[in-house]
């Protein structure tokens, strides 16, 4: 069975440039008949929200972005969904702003519940 992303707390496994997602943001995510959406916040992060959609281990999303000094971003991503040995989710993206120029990889792993 492909692993659920349903009312699991990701988190990058290192930090970005400054005014991105970092080790500090935390990723809220939620899927149900193929839909992925989560919220996230933290570091530079005021407020973010992905969209999208999910087709096995494949997914395909939109994000916009509220950062601390005030300014939007937005972009694409699609991400691989893998199963750790420890059962944990990992999330390996591809991602590319919308919103200016820049693209780039990253790695988001499951929050262990005893973790913060």
């Amino acid at each position: 069975m492909t692993l659920s992303l349903d009312g699991l707390v990701l988190a990058p496994v290192a930090d970005q440039s400054a005014g991105q997602v970092g080790t500090r943001t935390r990723f809220a995510y939620h899927e149900k008949d193929g839909a992925v959406w989560a919220d996230y916040q933290g570091g530079d992060i005021v407020r973010g929200h992905l969209v999208g959609t999910r087709a096995g281990d494949r997914l395909d999303f939109r994000y916009v972005q509220l950062r601390t000094d005030g300014t939007t971003a937005c972009g694409h991503c699609v991400s691989t969904v893998v199963e750790l040995p420890d059962g944990r989710a990992r999330l390996e993206e591809t991602w590319e702003w919308e919103s200016g120029p820049g693209s780039g990889t990253s790695v988001v792993e499951e929050v262990a519940a005893h973790a913060g």
